[in-house]
């Protein structure tokens, strides 16, 4: 098993709407989403969509709609995500409860490698069913307090976000004056030499 980008993406969005959960924020749209975690917009919304059909999130449309949790993050377990995305969690397919596929071997019964596997996908399985998303929450909270970092839509990061949107804006004009200015001192240049 191999946790795809998609796979990636649609837990730390997760991660990401249990945060604002905890934080008291009732949407964050996926611009908001894909900002915070450096993500794609245009593949986060396919994203979104997939996580929305299979019931894991709600979406509210218009300029202040955005997406939440469709039920609480104790419900929703890392292995339930993980096989929405990527599929089945077995390294081989004989080995797969929820995708089984007869391999190629001629005694599965007795193949030492489909044993080997089935216990990878045992201990896959345990672990990634074994925690909630509200448990990777959970810790990934903790960790932000403890390192006084503000956390993802809450009021104090609203307002780092905008002070951060503020001076690239500024930067930016900046520059650009600087070009403007640049290019009357070429012209200028340029004027003197001219025939």
């Amino acid at each position: 098993m191999k946790l795809s980008k998609k796979g990636e993406y649609a837990l730390r969005s997760l991660i990401n709407l249990g945060i604002a959960v905890e934080v008291k924020r009732a949407l964050v749209q996926v611009s908001e989403l894909a900002d915070n975690e450096q993500i794609p917009i245009k593949f986060l919304e396919q994203i979104m969509q997939a996580l929305k059909e299979a019931g894991l999130v709600t979406s509210v449309r218009g300029k202040f709609g955005g997406y939440r949790l469709a039920k609480p993050a104790r419900e929703i377990t890392i292995g339930q995500v993980v096989r929405l995305i990527d599929g089945p969690l077995a390294p081989i397919g004989c080995v797969s409860q929820s995708a089984y596929e007869k391999c190629t071997c001629p005694d599965e019964a007795h193949c030492g490698l489909r044993m080997l596997m089935l216990d990878v996908r045992n201990a896959i399985a345990g672990i990634l069913d074994r925690y909630t998303l509200a448990d990777v929450v959970e810790i990934t909270l903790r960790k932000l307090r403890r390192d006084s970092l503000p956390l993802p839509f809450s009021v104090e990061a609203d307002a780092a976000a905008s002070s951060a949107r503020l001076a690239r804006q500024l930067s930016r004009r900046s520059a650009h004056a600087r070009l403007d200015e640049s290019e009357g001192v070429l012209h200028q240049i340029l004027g003197e030499y001219s025939i």
